[in-house]
This record gives structure tokens, sequence and C-alpha cells, in this order.
């Protein structure tokens, strides 16, 4: 498919605040913490509108004035913020502890009563936000926040499929957060069939159907094409394969299953992590971006080669722009400055 017009994208999930100590200090060593505002879903979209498309966010924020500068972040990307929901509940976050060399990241989150786990579900007009959309992006993360937020995505995912919207689904299981009363495996597998893309691997499979694939490539292939059989909307499956030689030290490539046969692309090392948060979405967003404007093949180096560069950005979202991923698929690596 050739480079076209900006494509019109909704993402739906929680806008939530990240604290964390300067460089890769511990909580306890440190008097003050930088912040940034993130969310699986927003970092999706800040990406896709640096890359240029036409990005809106249906989530709901505190009303008061993080709530404010939550908006305010998300508007200086052109990114259309109107059903955005404000209400009396208290922003979500977490608190962060970068990791380096033998020592693991430490998360902590604040999130299950916060503004976006009590979004009301009836006031989001979704038959108007999905006009003439090209793709919705979804994560597990949202129907396991709240029964409300699961309500919400599910008519969201009904009304796209209504209206002809691609869905994208990266339906990432976190078993610490379902703690509503609904049982994650079932509703996540519920939602991927209401989904036409998946952005995941052999983990996210055997979470959802109860399989137990191993990780090879062949076995991606088998886990890919068993999901399309339970899942039948599900037409493609794109996948990146992290290695961890330690948490400031990995390989990354990335594959998928089009329907008809596994693509792979060239791996990539990385030796001087900056920020490992949001490279998962990174790669989501590349991989959205490609799905408008490229062909399968490229669209994977294009997700991977976005997951790869996120590494070396500070924050929560993907900041890098469509030609620095494609110079890096075309090899350039050198990191030489550009004048």
């Amino acid at each position: 498919m050739k480079d076209q017009a900006a494509k019109k994208i909704v993402c739906f999930g929680e806008v939530i605040m990240r604290l964390s100590p300067e460089g890769h200090k511990l909580v306890q060593q440190t008097g003050q913490m930088d912040y940034f505002f993130g969310g699986t879903e927003l970092n999706v979209g800040v990406s896709l509108a640096v890359l240029g498309e036409n990005v809106q966010q249906v989530s709901a924020v505190s009303d008061d004035f993080i709530g404010e500068a939550a908006v305010q972040f998300i508007n200086k990307f052109g990114i259309q913020t109107g059903h955005v929901q404000r209400n009396q509940h208290p922003n979500g976050l977490y608190f962060l502890e970068v990791g380096a060399d033998v020592r693991p990241s430490r998360i902590s989150y604040n999130r299950l009563n916060a503004a976006f786990a009590n979004i009301d579900a009836n006031a989001i007009a979704w038959k108007e936000i999905l006009k003439d959309a090209d793709f919705f992006h979804w994560t597990g993360i949202t129907p396991a926040i709240s029964e409300n937020a699961y309500q919400a995505l599910k008519k969201g995912l009904e009304v796209a499929n209504e209206l002809g919207v691609t869905i994208t689904a990266d339906p990432a299981y976190r078993s610490n957060l379902w703690k509503y009363g609904r049982e994650g495996r079932s509703v996540l597998k519920e939602l991927v069939q209401l989904s036409h893309i998946f952005i995941g691997g052999v983990n996210e499979i055997n979470e959802i159907l109860g399989t137990d694939f191993g990780y090879s490539d062949d076995d991606f292939s088998e886990a890919s094409k068993t999901l399309i059989e339970q899942c039948a909307s599900i037409k493609k499956v794109f996948d990146k394969v992290r290695t961890s030689l330690n948490a400031s030290w990995q390989k990354i490539y990335g594959r998928a299953w089009n329907g008809e046969s596994l693509i792979t692309t060239s791996e990539f090392e990385i030796t001087h992590i900056v920020d490992r948060i949001g490279t998962g979405d990174a790669f989501a967003a590349g991989v959205i971006y490609g799905l408008g404007h490229f062909d399968d093949e490229k669209t994977l180096q294009f997700g991977n080669a976005a997951c790869v560069l996120k590494h070396s950005i500070y924050g929560d979202a993907n900041l890098s722009g469509k030609q620095d991923i494609l110079d890096l698929i075309g090899g350039n690596t050198g990191g030489r400055i550009k004048r």
C-alpha cells in the first residue's frame, strides 16, 4: 500500500501519571521525582500523532489541576480530547524505580479507584467518536481496571464493528489488576473476538486460550493459527521478541503471522537503555501506522524499529519521527549527529 493521507485513529484508555526518581535512583534515595503522563493507549496515540496521524483519545481524568495538566499534555501533540471526561476521583498514578544492569525496574500502581476506573460508560458517544475512523485501539489494561471501563470498551468495539472500523488489540493480561469480579482471560477472549489485528505473542495467546505453545517461530506460527481458528475476526498477529541479557542490555526482533505466512525482521541489540517504559506501545503504534501505509513486511519492520528507538527516549511515549524510524530500518545504527 502506498503512503497516503493521515488516518483517523481512536485510542481508549487511562491517562495515568508516572512518578520516577531521577536517573536510576531508588525512591528512598531521593527527595524529588520527575513526572510524565502516559498510559498504554495514550502512549500509542502520542506516537501516532508524532507520525502525523489524526488521533483522538477517549478517557476520564480528575476534575482538578492534575487532570487539566494531563489534558494539556495530550493537546500539545495535537490529539483531540473532546471526549475525555472529568470526574471527582483522583487521577491514576504509578511509581517507577528504573533498574540498571542486573537490578530490575520496579513499579507500584495506584489506579483502581481513580478517575478512569469511574468513567461513565453511558456518556461516551461512540457513534460520533468512531465515525469515519480508520482504526480503534485498545489494550488488556482497560477492561482490567473496572466494570465501567469494561462496559465502555465492549460498547465501543461493538460500534466499531458496526461502522467497519479496523480494531487493533494489545490484550496484555495483568493478573494484579483484575479486582472487581470478572475473570480476566474470558473477558479478553470475548473482546479479542470483536477485534481484527492482534498485537501480542505466545504469552498473550496462551493466557487467553489456555494453551501451552512454546516460543520458537514455529510455535508462534501455530499459536497464531489457533488464535485465528478460535477468534475468527482476527486476521493478522504482530509480535516483538525480547531477549534480556540484563535491565540495560537487550535484543529485539519482530515477527508476524499475516494469515498466510510467517514474517520476521532482523534483530537489533540495545546495549544502553535509557527508558524501557512504553517500548511495547511504540511497537504497537508502529504497526498501526504501517497497516495504514505499508505492506505487511514493512509494517513489521516499522513497528520493530519504532520499539527499538523508544529505548533511547526518556518518558512514556515514543517521540521518534517517521524518517528516524525509516533510517533505522535502512541500517543507520551509528548514532552520528544529524546536522
